[in-house]
């Protein structure tokens, strides 16, 4: 999908402000560009400055307005200053996209304390801690807000030799947490859905694909992996206005990858 599709397309953004978790590769890096180039301000966030930096300096040239600040997402005060550094660049923050992630890339007895710890926090407590700052902000402003946090298929569907057991545990717990945060911010119009993507080129599959193979995408139906591009339509459709009845949602993008 060209530059030009993406502006031309039909949800217009204009006057909202997106926060992008891990915007600086990847879902990520896709995921701002799609919301700048459908009219929203939008603040990069991540844990590496020169990727975001790159990606500020090829949408502003595109006549997209961008902030940024480098963040951990395991740090919850990170958070919260790169909220308020957003907020003062751009206004309130009223779409969030939770994309920050990282794999395990291991069998859990495999895996020591420290990495434990990283991936639960990086894959959950992170987004809940961004997810509850944002809502608290958009309460206190009187405000709509839409939330959307990246799943995985791993939370659905796992297979023997997948050495992935804490990261698909840390993406199932980001369904549910979709759900229930869904309900107890209906009331304030804030609606909070998730997307669970199948197998994406990304940074995060690259190391993957690398180990196992391109020959991975030969068990798929379609026999393909997915272009970070194939989600547009699907975030685009989470975060527009017109969308205001679904909530606590989670939006399956395979491809029929895996089994239901």
């Amino acid at each position: 999908m060209t530059d030009q599709e993406t502006r031309s397309n039909a949800v217009d953004l204009t006057g909202n402000v997106a926060f992008v978790t891990g915007a600086g590769s990847g879902l990520g890096r896709r995921f701002a560009k799609t919301l700048a180039l459908s009219g929203a301000k939008v603040h990069l966030s991540g844990r590496r400055l020169e990727p975001l930096q790159s990606l500020r300096d090829e949408l502003e040239a595109l006549g997209c307005t961008v902030s940024l600040a480098s963040m951990d997402i395991c740090d919850a005060d990170a958070i919260c200053a790169s909220l308020d550094h957003a907020e003062s660049e751009l206004g309130t923050v009223d779409i969030l996209v939770n994309n920050a992630g990282i794999s395990d890339a291991d069998f859990a007895t495999r895996l020591d304390l420290e990495r434990i710890d990283q991936v639960i926090s990086t894959n959950f407590r992170g987004p809940f801690i961004a997810s509850r700052e944002v809502a608290n902000r958009l309460i206190k402003a009187e405000k709509p807000g839409r939330i959307v946090n990246l799943s995985s298929v791993g939370a659905f569907h796992y297979r023997p030799n997948s050495a992935s057991a804490l990261y698909c545990a840390t993406k199932a717990g980001i369904v549910r947490m979709t759900e229930t945060l869904a309900i107890e911010w209906a009331r304030y119009n804030i609606n909070v859905n998730a997307i669970a993507p199948g197998m994406f080129y990304s940074e995060m599959t690259d190391g993957f694909i690398d180990r196992v193979g391109d020959g991975i995408s030969d068990r798929y139906p379609r026999k393909r992996i997915g272009d970070p591009a194939w989600l547009d339509s699907t975030l685009l459709y989470l975060v527009d206005p017109r969308s205001h009845f679904v909530t606590g949602t989670c939006i399956i993008a395979d491809d029929a990858q895996v089994a239901r």
